[in-house]
């Protein structure tokens, strides 16, 4: 049975990795977060040990594997200022990873982890989930070998409180900013199925919002990305907290159901020796990194939802 450790326990997406641990038939053997609202676990890992200090979870990994058992995985959960070094310690400790988006805030990072990987024989795989959306296959597959150049349309909003600012995700130090936050994976979904990126440019950039544009191999991209409920159209708003949309010249394609249990998919990849690993994420992690110091322009193609907001 494979064994697996999970930092961040606590954390608003840790329980998918813990069903998706259940589902593919792990066994967590011990947990940490500095907080200690985990209730969670007697859902799926009763039995699981649970530590709020790292240094007793450290020398609890060390004394399982002195006796000669193993964690064969450590899923990362915790803040994403936090990813890279629990990346690095879990390789140390003798486990590969398996890391929540954003794998790394700065894409220099990744050459580090990639030197770790090489020095522990131990790999990183992170949750890429919209590679293996069936709406997003069937897409990359339907304009693989196109010939003529697509414009493309995203939109993703998700309401979030006044709790978001008080949290580590309200810190760009900390979260990398919206478009790192909640943005990272739409971009690496764009990068997956239009292709390399060749322009990147900033219409908007707030705490709460942000809009730019890409030029991808087979497609000219708009994107606007929003925390803030007053950004959600008429048409859900009071009725949902979410909106996705993507639009391919002109036509609105369906993706917005089947996102519950692609975290479970991804561990069936992984384990199946076919995770998404450091090359993989680059990409997303570029296109965040440069967004967050280029100048806000506007310039044609700025996102109908920034306009609407009279941004920029």
């Amino acid at each position: 049975m494979t064994s697996y450790a999970l930092i961040g326990a606590a954390g608003y997406i840790a329980p998918r990795h813990m069903r998706a641990i259940a589902e593919t038939g792990g066994n967590l053997l011990v947990a940490y977060d500095p907080n200690d609202s985990v209730g969670i676990l007697d859902s799926h890992f009763p039995d699981a040990q649970f530590f709020t200090e790292f240094e007793q979870f450290d020398r609890h990994i060390d004394q399982i594997r002195r006796s000669g058992r193993a964690i064969d995985f450590a899923a990362i959960c915790s803040p994403n200022y936090l990813h890279d070094a629990h990346c690095r310690f879990a390789m140390r400790a003798g486990a590969d990873a398996i890391c929540e988006k954003p794998l790394v805030l700065d894409p220099a990072s990744i050459d580090g982890l990639a030197q770790i990987e090489r020095d522990t024989g131990r790999k990183i795989s992170t949750i890429l989930q919209l590679r293996l959306h069936p709406a997003i296959i069937a897409l990359r597959e339907r304009f693989a070998n196109s010939n003529k150049r697509h414009k493309v349309e995203l939109t993703y909003i998700t309401s979030r409180g006044q709790w978001y600012h008080a949290s580590w995700k309200g810190e760009e130090g900390k979260s990398g900013g919206v478009a790192m936050n909640i943005g990272v994976h739409f971009f690496d979904m764009l990068s997956f199925v239009f292709g390399g990126v060749s322009r990147n440019e900033a219409h908007l950039r707030e705490p709460e919002r942000a809009a730019g544009s890409l030029e991808c191999e087979r497609a000219d991209v708009s994107w606007f990305l929003s925390i803030n409920r007053n950004d959600l159209p008429e048409s859900v708003r009071g009725k949902k907290t979410t909106f996705r949309s993507i639009k391919v010249d002109g036509e609105e394609i369906e993706f917005s159901e089947g996102f519950t249990d692609l975290h479970t998919r991804s561990y069936e990849e992984i384990l199946a020796g076919r995770g998404f690993g450091l090359d993989d994420v680059r990409t997303s992690i570029d296109i965040v990194s440069d967004f967050r110091g280029l100048p806000i322009t506007k310039a044609n193609g700025v996102h109908p939802f920034a306009i609407k907001a009279n941004r920029p």
